[in-house]
């Protein structure tokens, strides 16, 4: 059974930005989750590629090449996935308020 935009989001939440306490998901920085079938990709389950457009806090973040590894080490956990592609996009800009709730008042800010 193919993998879903929530199971992909789901497992995502395990990257975390180095700077902050807070996954990448609830700090908004994913704005896209695509997935696409791959049948040339080896091995008994169907295998799917999947491309994620991601920003970043700021245009000159230093973790930009960390959070791309982890994401991509993450997805390489799924036995569904064959490549992630992980897209660096500046808009729409970010802002505090894609933060989710949840970890506006982890960080004391809601």
């Amino acid at each position: 059974m193919p993998l879903t935009e929530a199971e992909i989001r789901d497992a995502l939440r395990d990257v975390y930005d180095p700077e902050l306490p807070v996954n990448i998901v609830d700090l908004g920085l994913v704005y896209k989750v695509d997935l696409a079938a791959d049948p040339d990709a080896p091995g008994l389950v169907p295998k799917q590629k999947v491309i994620i457009d991601l920003t970043l806090t700021t245009p000159g973040c230093p973790s930009h090449a960390q959070i791309t590894e982890q994401i991509r080490n993450r997805l390489a956990g799924l036995q569904e996935v064959s490549t992630t592609e992980v897209n660096l996009v500046w808009e729409p800009k970010w802002s505090p308020a894609r933060i989710s709730l949840e970890a506006q008042q982890k960080l004391g800010i809601a």
